[in-house]
């Protein structure tokens, strides 16, 4: 009955917005469970689908689905066939988005409800330009994917929805300056009370001083409304820079807070959250504080106003004052009206925002290889694209906005003639003084102000409560260290047991990335890993370090499992240099000496030394305080390399991974940091990832991996005259030594 409901009125079928790029898919899902009566947040189904940079595949709908009670196919099909396939449905947009699609009107007209736009209603043509495929096969097909409720599916009923309370996250905030929030409460009780002399005032030159030609009791009264201005003025003076105090310290609070949380998330957190959504959510702080700064305190003012004017209004005249009423509810209402396209275009801006941040970053970032490439033309287009897209969503805005504010001062006008008339009217027929007249006037003057103030809260309410939505999905995720617990040292000695693991990335992909991997890291040895692009060598490193969790199996450290330490304190036992490690903009010192700690500038020179980075550092103007980085002098791949070893020689740790970490240095560099790098690594436990034969073949053992699986393990000699896998990854190195 319910589905015969929805598809009778269109209108009811749920919308159902993404917080970000990469949720599109988590929210059609969403949208079909509340459809067939079941709802589920989507926190709780990206846990099932498991995104990636990417988002999410077709493969990890349908699986998700699965196991929330909606069996469901997905195929590459005909309009013909759509427009005769029962709804709702998923389908792929434009060959990088997912929309649902519920109803499809006979005159060709398509219902669509977009997690990044909200419903929209398209036509035959601009349908098929997004639906059907463009790759120049199949071009009369599109995929799409429906769903049917399951027996255990139940109906109406509502699990697994996380509510959030998004002004309830403030409230911690807040409430840290009660004294001075009370403060600021008495002083707009205070100006309330200023204010609400005013019309008496004005009233009493009317009708007394002019009616009875008196101008010095003009002049007092002018008098004591100038003291009431000057009182007020204070009172607003001292009020302002108390919000402004406080929104400022509340805001540094949340931004500070917002960054502990984000360094607490899980690595693999990153991997699925796109630059520009991260720094949109920083930017949506700024809103929070305008909030605080402009709105909530002054609608708490303006509140007391309306009271109190409302109360003197009706004393007034109680025509008048019900005529003020319903206008002021039908602006109310109008107001209310655009709401949910407000909250709909938000979400729209915030994605393209986010797109252009990312493009922006691009752009700048890469300037020099654009040029070199000689394709600045496509990059300049690409960016102007997302410009056009951003000004086409920020038009509807304006138009939105437009259409608000001229239908509000309409019904505003409408309401304040009327009242004009009736006052004139009343004063005509002797019900009322000319002075009482002006005194109405000036409150309905008053009252319009917190009115439009009023309305203007509301939009700002919803504008905070979405920032804090997207600022709390950050808050609410799993941190890295559930437990302070945790192991915090060595039982035994430090070897490393891989146990039968398998991982991958994405965990609907049809193949994994490791496959049933098994070997032992002995302590204080040196173990080379090696394999052809793409066989899993730095996956493999990045689960040792506790990146990821492995599928199955186990990773042992000293002998007990990884998920057992404190994943910070074990980092800190490590020693690593990645392929893309990261030089910050800073100081070739800090750079090496990376910690929280003060620098140990023996062991800072001892590192350098064993990089071979010293001589060149010290040849520098400013030697080690050398600024470094985007914001400092360049350096060559081979010199951010030897600073990248330097940081880990540093740290001395009790175990070194190096992924690559000499492929950018020439021969003569390399063999003379080889060399040194084993006298370092002498008692420690060193795994090293690399392609090259003069880093490997001293290794205590080799370990061969080929398409995610453990292939070959021995030593250079043993491994040779085998003459397998490795003999074939170095055979030309091999040659090239002979000759």
């Amino acid at each position: 009955m319910l589905r015969v409901i929805h598809r009778l009125f269109g209108k009811c079928f749920p919308i159902i917005l993404q917080k970000d790029s990469m949720q599109c898919g988590v929210a059609c899902l969403s949208m079909i469970s509340s459809y067939y009566g079941r709802s589920y947040s989507l926190d709780f189904l990206s846990k099932k689908c498991f995104p990636t940079k990417e988002g999410v595949s077709m493969l990890s709908i349908s699986k998700a689905a699965k196991q929330i009670g909606l069996d469901n196919i997905t195929g590459l099909i005909s309009l013909e066939e759509l427009m005769r396939a029962p709804l709702p449905c998923i389908l792929h947009w434009s060959q990088n988005h997912f929309v649902v699609l519920y109803k499809v009107k006979k005159c060709n007209t398509f219902y669509l409800s977009d997690p990044a736009k909200g419903k929209v209603k398209l036509s035959l043509n601009e349908f098929c330009a997004h639906w059907l495929n463009q790759t120049g096969k199949n071009e009369n097909k599109g995929v799409a994917m429906f769903f049917e409720p399951e027996p255990e599916f139940k109906m109406h009923m509502e699990t697994n929805v996380s509510e959030v309370h998004s002004l309830r996250f403030l409230n911690k905030y807040v409430k840290e300056y009660k004294k001075y929030l009370f403060q600021i409460l008495l002083g707009l009780i205070l100006g309330c009370i200023l204010q609400l002399i005013m019309p008496f005032l004005t009233q009493a030159i009317v009708d007394i001083g002019i009616k009875h030609n008196d101008v010095s009791f003009i002049w007092l009264v002018l008098i004591g409304e100038l003291i009431i201005v000057i009182g007020k003025t204070i009172t607003d003076f001292i009020r302002r820079w108390l919000v402004l105090y406080i929104s400022m310290r509340i805001n540094i609070s949340l931004v500070s807070d917002f960054f502990i949380k984000l360094l607490k998330l899980p690595m693999a957190f990153f991997d699925t959250k796109l630059m520009g959504d991260l720094l949109q959510r920083i930017n949506d702080h700024s809103r929070v504080q305008s909030f605080l700064t402009n709105q909530v305190l002054g609608v708490i003012f303006t509140f007391l106003s309306f009271i109190v004017f409302g109360v003197v209004l009706l004393i007034y005249n109680q025509t008048i004052f019900y005529i003020f009423t319903i206008g002021s509810v039908i602006y109310g209402l109008w107001i209310t009206k655009f709401l949910h396209k407000r909250k709909i275009i938000d979400y729209e801006l915030f994605e393209q925002q986010a797109k252009n941040q990312n493009k922006t970053y691009q752009l700048i970032t890469s300037m020099q290889e654009i040029k070199l490439q000689d394709c600045e033309q496509r990059r300049r287009w690409e960016w102007e694209d997302v410009q056009a897209d951003i000004f086409s969503v920020q038009m509807k805005s304006l138009k939105l906005q437009q259409t608000q504010e001229a239908g509000s001062i309409f019904i505003n006008e409408v309401k304040n003639i009327t009242i004009t008339v009736l006052a004139a009217t009343a004063v005509i027929n002797g019900q009322m003084t000319l002075g009482a007249m002006l005194a109405v006037q000036y409150i309905i003057g008053q009252l319009n102000s917190p009115v439009e103030q009023f309305m203007s809260f509301i939009y700002s309410l919803q504008d905070v409560k979405i920032s804090l939505e997207r600022i709390n999905e950050i808050h609410e995720g799993n941190e890295e260290e559930t437990s302070d617990n945790k192991r915090k040292g060595f039982d035994s000695e430090k070897s490393i047991r891989i146990s039968n693991i398998d991982f991958k990335y994405d965990q609907y992909a049809m193949k994994k990335t490791l496959e049933g991997v098994s070997f032992e890291i002995p302590a204080g040895k040196v173990t080379a890993i090696v394999g052809a692009s793409g066989s899993g060598k730095t996956t493999l490193i990045k689960l040792m370090l506790g990146y990821y969790k492995v599928m199955s199996g186990s990773i042992l450290i000293a002998g007990h499992d990884i998920n057992e330490y404190n994943l910070k304190w074990w980092r800190r036992h490590c020693g690593v240099v990645l392929q893309d490690g990261v030089i910050f903009s800073e100081s070739i010192a800090r750079n090496i000496a990376i910690g929280d700690g003060d620098i140990d500038w023996e062991q800072l020179e001892w590192a350098a030394k064993i990089a071979n980075i010293h001589d060149y550092v010290i040849s520098l103007p400013l030697k080690y305080e050398t600024l470094i980085g985007r914001d400092g002098i360049g350096l060559s791949q081979g010199q951010k390399q030897r600073i990248l070893i330097a940081r880990a020689v540093y740290k001395n740790p009790d175990f070194i991974f190096l992924d690559e970490a000499t492929n950018a240095l020439d021969a003569k560099n390399e063999k003379l940091i080889v060399e040194r790098l084993s006298d370092f690594y002498r008692g420690k436990t060193v795994i090293v990832v690399a392609h090259r034969l003069s880093t490997v073949k001293n290794a205590d053992q080799i370990i061969v991996l080929d398409e995610g699986k453990v292939v070959e393990i021995g030593t250079h000699t043993s491994l040779i005259n085998i003459r397998g896998v490795y003999y074939n990854l170095i055979k030309n190195q091999l040659e090239l030594g002979s000759n």
